[in-house]
């Protein structure tokens, strides 16, 4: 990494809350990277931790000039990368994840892709890993890293190079925020998919490169990864009320899914036999399905977990779907966070179109 730069041409945003456990390994592969010509500045957006997180980026404040730390009052997610991306000087801003390892060519990378491409968004995909190593750890990673259990979100599975309507984290152009606006503080999880749309909406363009990966460490216990699955679901259906060009089939799978079962249960109730039928039309093939994907990952990661496997990619689903359900009915009854809290700002969701042109930034 380059010395201190005033002006410098790369801006790096964390957010963090309470990441004690990843943030000095996160730190340390941010500072191991190749320099950046025109320098590179890091901040570390704090949402109050007090789990020891503040202690270690003091460390690191101390060692590393380049390194700002500020604070997040709020203490959630958007308001730290709007925070980091207001007090952002370089003419690229780049928004990634405490939970993740970068390889050292990592931010090289994508402002070379950025420069190569023209792009107003550039990133690339997620080598997921298990914060626990054990058996959970594994089967956590076996269920997320499939086409079966997350769709066809190129930045999880795999993508070849070009278009996408999303990336593992960014690297925006500066002007990008100028255009468009910032991350809708509404929005406590799915912020960044959100912007994303929003930039296609106003004709902006995003660029995902395999050769950009970060390695991410996913949660360490299935208890953890299907609690995150419910939020996620609720959090898509919030992000649909507020912006519904953020929808996207592959979200909505689960969902279907799910109320598909629960119309089996309604109509065992007039027609058993009927209803048996359909629950075989239901499942029948969803677990050809499961367990065709279970012995690919089983192939994989270990042929012990194939047993189990369908099961969980089941659960995880049901889990998905389940909290997508009870987001609707939040707001149906009009209790949703998104419903509660006031616009990020002004016009908030009325984005005026963004005609492309050739843009350099030198």
């Amino acid at each position: 990494m380059s010395d201190n730069n005033s002006d410098p041409r790369v801006t790096v945003v964390i957010p963090v809350r309470n990441e004690s456990r990843f943030i000095d390994r996160c730190l340390q592969s941010v500072f191991s990277a190749d320099p950046v010509l025109g320098g590179m500045e890091v901040l570390v957006v704090d949402g109050m931790s007090d789990d020891g997180t503040r202690q270690i980026l003091d460390d690191w404040h101390r060692r590393q000039p380049n390194l700002r730390v500020l604070d997040n009052p709020q203490r959630i997610t958007p308001t730290a990368m709007n925070i980091g991306v207001r007090a952002a000087r370089g003419k690229w801003i780049m928004i990634v994840g405490a939970h993740c390892e970068y390889p050292a060519d990592y931010f090289r990378r994508c402002l070379e892709t950025s420069q190569r491409t023209n792009a107003d968004n550039i990133g690339g995909g997620l080598i997921t890993l298990s914060e626990a190593n054990g058996v959970e750890g594994k089967l956590v990673r076996a269920l997320t890293t499939h086409r079966f259990g997350v769709g066809n979100a190129g930045c999880r599975i795999g993508a070849s190079e070009g278009w996408a309507d999303t990336v593992a984290y960014s690297c925006y152009r500066r002007e990008v925020f100028e255009r468009i606006g910032f991350y809708d503080e509404r929005l406590v999880r799915n912020q960044d998919y959100e912007l994303n749309r929003r930039l296609a909406k106003a004709g902006g363009s995003i660029w995902h490169s395999p050769d950009i990966t970060a390695r991410y460490y996913n949660q360490g216990s299935l208890k953890g990864l299907f609690h995150q699955a419910f939020g996620t679901g609720q959090w898509n259906t919030w992000m649909w009320y507020i912006a519904p060009y953020s929808f996207a089939w592959r979200h909505a799978v689960p969902l279907a899914f799910v109320m598909a079962l629960l119309s089996v249960v309604l109509l065992f109730f007039a027609s058993p036999s009927l209803g048996l039928s359909a629950l075989t039309l239901i499942l029948l093939p969803y677990f050809v399905l499961a367990c065709l994907s279970s012995l690919q990952q089983s192939l994989r990661h270990g042929i012990w977990m194939l047993p189990v496997l369908p099961l969980l990619f089941f659960a995880y689903h049901v889990a998905y779907g389940a909290g997508a359900l009870w987001g609707i009915f939040q707001l149906c009854i009009k209790q949703s966070p998104v419903q509660l809290a006031v616009e990020p700002w002004p016009g908030a969701g009325s984005h005026r179109a963004w005609p492309r042109t050739n843009r350099v930034i030198d």
